[in-house]
């Protein structure tokens, strides 16, 4: 199979040609989001009519290239765990897929365990994908012959595999339910960004709910450090120093440079370069009048967790009744119903298999699989 690398529009005609005549399209993207401060959008791979090809929205726009055929209800467009792709479509390059189908969503109606596309093509192609650049830095340029061959490589497969995937669901009388997944799917990319933006940072440190006012603050500056210095230099936050050395150095509480550099993982070159300004940091905590500081927030959303004591016996309920249907027809549990979806229906209490089916995250086919016990394990409440 070709593969040709699109770094201008002027040499896209080949592809523009393609797209128009396709009956279908694969598709894959690459971010930078691993060691990059932005998880921008780096690459775009697309497989059409038996071409590949990889393009580089660093170098263009290919937002009016491929917004026609990707918006294109009636023209399927097969990715492979779509989710992530989808929200970088969307926020990048203000695409929004219309015709998409999931290859990992088949494989989990399918009950598979492994749901990788490298997994999932050895067992059912016998390619095995190399992970050389699993890791890869997708936002360095020039990108090499290596690296466009491995991305070329995640969408060559795509549709054959599809094929396969789909005759087995066929078989089981399930392609209605992957037609639903799917389109439940192209939705997260109209979902607001859960980016973290609007989160206190201090409740994604383990233990910091336990600690004091002052201490909280500390941690809260340090992390705000670093994220200043990871934005600047464009770099994963971890990449500038993980959390466990930042974490420690603010319990040490350093005094000069060479505190810093003491801490076991914590930068040398970052402690003599920015580590002045992480000092006068907690030193304006150290300093700040108790009524200014701003403690671990008391109400953290944290998904939805256990449910409150009036509604635990139904949600057990329910849970039962879904491992019994999930058992039967041989899937996951969460595939078939997540704790989270058990939780909303416990709350809404529907009496209609039309009323819950209207609850955020049912599906007709799990109604059908599971709704008249659904129901009746309600009734018992």
């Amino acid at each position: 199979m070709s593969h040709i690398h699109v770094e201008r529009l002027e040499d896209a005609d080949a592809l523009v040609a393609a797209l128009g005549r396709a009956d279908r399209i694969a598709l894959d993207c690459e971010a930078a989001g691993f060691h990059r401060y932005s998880d921008r959008l780096c690459l775009a791979q697309v497989t059409a009519l038996g071409s590949t090809w990889t393009i580089d929205p660093l170098a263009f726009d290919p937002s009016d290239l491929l917004r026609e055929p990707l918006e294109r209800t009636d023209l399927p467009v097969v990715m492979h765990g779509a989710d992530f792709d989808l929200r970088l479509l969307s926020r990048d390059l203000g695409i929004r897929i219309r015709g998409l189908v999931d290859t990992q969503v088949y494989a989990a109606l399918l009950g598979e365990e492994g749901l990788g596309l490298a997994s999932l093509l050895e067992s059912r192609i016998g390619v095995k994908l190399s992970k050389k650049y699993q890791r890869a830095d997708w936002a360095d340029r020039p990108l090499t012959d290596g690296m466009l061959e491995y991305a070329a490589s995640d969408t060559m497969h795509l549709e054959r595999l599809l094929d396969i995937l789909a005759g087995e669901l066929a078989e089981m009388g399930r392609s209605s339910w992957a037609d639903e997944e799917c389109l439940a799917l192209e939705a997260v990319a109209d979902l607001p960004s859960d980016d973290g933006d609007t989160l206190d940072p201090v409740t994604r440190i383990k233990g910091a709910r336990h600690l004091p006012a002052r201490e909280v603050a500390a941690i809260r500056e340090a992390l705000a450090w670093r994220d200043h210095i990871a934005r600047q230099r464009d770099r994963a936050v971890f990449r500038v120093v993980g959390d466990t050395p930042l974490i420690e150095a603010v319990g040490a509480h350093p005094r000069r440079v060479e505190d810093l550099i003491a801490i076991k993982g914590f930068p040398g070159g970052l402690a003599r370069a920015e580590g002045k300004d992480l000092l006068r940091r907690l030193r304006a905590v150290r300093e700040r009048d108790e009524a200014e500081l701003v403690p671990y927030p008391k109400h953290v959303r944290r998904g939805p967790g256990r449910p409150p004591p009036e509604l635990e016996p139904i949600v057990d309920r329910l849970k039962a009744v879904r491992n019994e249907a999930a058992a039967e027809i041989g899937l996951p549990r969460g595939t078939l119903l997540s704790n989270a979806v058990l939780l909303e229906i416990a709350r809404a209490a529907p009496r209609t298999l039309q009323a819950l089916s209207e609850i955020d995250g049912m599906r007709s086919w799990k109604v059908e699989v599971a709704g008249d016990r659904l129901l009746d394990a309600l009734s018992r409440a």
